[in-house]
């Protein structure tokens, strides 16, 4: 579970970060937008542990999709924001 979802915590960050860069004192505007992109994947990763001992696959699965998503659209939205806020 370690393992599947710090890379999506990773990405979510950086996107957070790229956000302060852009805006420059929007520290509050960020744990807004942030935290609840953050949240899903540390539920899920709360579950996936004791879900696979039971033999279920499904909180697993359901965080790489989120990994995956991060993956795709943090460096974009990263790139985005930096873009917007330096341009």
């Amino acid at each position: 579970a370690l393992l599947v979802g710090t890379p999506a915590l990773t990405l979510i960050g950086a996107i957070g970060a790229a956000l302060v860069a852009a805006l420059g004192r929007g520290g509050v505007v960020v744990a807004v937008l942030i935290l609840p992109l953050a949240v899903p994947v540390l539920i899920f990763g709360v579950l996936a542990p004791a879900a696979v001992l039971a033999g279920s696959m499904g909180p697993l699965a359901i965080l790489a999709a989120l990994t995956l998503l991060s993956a795709v659209v943090g460096p974009v939205a990263s790139a985005a924001a930096l873009r917007v806020g330096l341009g």
